[in-house]
């Protein structure tokens, strides 16, 4: 027990983290053994996982601050809107494709942020209201036409280049975060923002900042996306909110798991975790409906379970 306590904070929250990949793995291996859970599987789960993993660690940024985007999924088919468009009607190939998207997604969390900060109303409010233009924006460039990506410039859609550009995200994520002013006074306004303001730090530049830099993160991912399946549709009338949900479901575990020092890991094995689930309740043929109710719920409990509140503090 002594030897438990003595361990570094890093180390425990990975105990964890590993310990919830075994346990969900274990639970429909067990229900499902045949057509589950296998090393192959596994792997695809966890490539599955990365398209939302680049996504969440750029969202931490803005999470941790105490904010919130309600465009992510209008953002996210803008980008890829845009991408698709550059790398295949003006032929600007996988230049296009990337610097389009990744554009895309920082102008969009510009436009956010700005917004945010100028208009002074909640952001989800804010990015709610946004996310209805964003998705028009979409619809109108893609024509109500399927924007899809030829065979030719998917390289991001499968190993190895799924995996490169996931390792890229992270580790500019990982340096900003630990060795940028911009990571410790991010740390500094979601800890509190009345005392960052004493401090002398402009949070309102630096909450614009936490946007774009979301808003690039999202973009990669809807470079990945596009990969992934090939083809993207406009959507309309909220509809894109539907994308926000995993992104923000690896978030809560990066803000559960900061407390030891892991956020943006916790956020790839957070994802995995939850790609596990929901592969899991496929092989056992749940409805969709069944499915978001359990996955919902499997997340209350482990962030209820890793996440511990002090005695007196505020609960926002």
């Amino acid at each position: 027990m002594t030897g438990i306590k003595n361990l570094s904070g890093a180390t425990k929250g990975y105990i964890v983290l590993v310990a919830l990949v075994f346990l969900s793995w274990a639970i429909f291996k067990v229900l499902t053994p045949d057509n589950f859970g296998s090393p192959d599987n596994l792997l695809n789960y966890f490539q599955a996982s990365l398209i939302a993993t680049v996504g969440a660690i750029g969202f931490y940024f803005v999470m941790d601050m105490g904010l919130f985007d309600f465009s992510i999924g209008a953002n996210i088919i803008l980008s890829a809107v845009v991408g698709c468009q550059l790398a295949t009607h003006f032929q600007m190939g996988y230049t296009g494709l990337i610097a389009g998207a990744i554009a895309t997604g920082a102008l969009v969390g510009l436009v956010n942020g700005v917004l945010y900060v100028k208009l002074r109303i909640p952001s989800m409010i804010v990015t709610a209201g946004l996310a209805l233009i964003y998705e028009s924006v979409a619809n109108y460039m893609a024509g109500g036409v399927v924007q899809t990506l030829p065979s030719s410039l998917r390289a991001f859609g499968s190993m190895p280049g799924n995996i490169i550009l996931a390792v890229v995200t992270f580790i500019i994520a990982y340096g900003v975060l630990n060795y940028t002013k911009f990571g410790t006074y991010t740390y500094a306004i979601g800890s509190d923002e009345f005392v960052a303001k004493n401090m002398g730090i402009n949070v309102d530049k630096f909450k614009v900042y936490a946007f774009i830099l979301s808003g690039a993160f999202f973009g990669a991912m809807a470079v990945l996306t596009i990969s992934y399946g090939s083809s993207m549709v406009a959507a309309t009338g909220m509809s894109s909110m539907a994308r926000n949900f995993v992104p923000t479901m690896g978030c809560f575990f990066g803000l559960a798991f900061m407390k030891y020092g892991i956020p943006l890991q916790a956020i790839i094995l957070g994802e995995f975790i939850v790609n596990i689930i929901f592969f899991g309740f496929i092989s056992l043929g749940a409805p969709t409906a069944i499915q978001d109710v359990i996955t919902g719920l499997a997340l209350l409990v482990i962030i209820t379970l890793t996440t511990k509140v002090s005695k007196g503090e505020i609960v926002k």
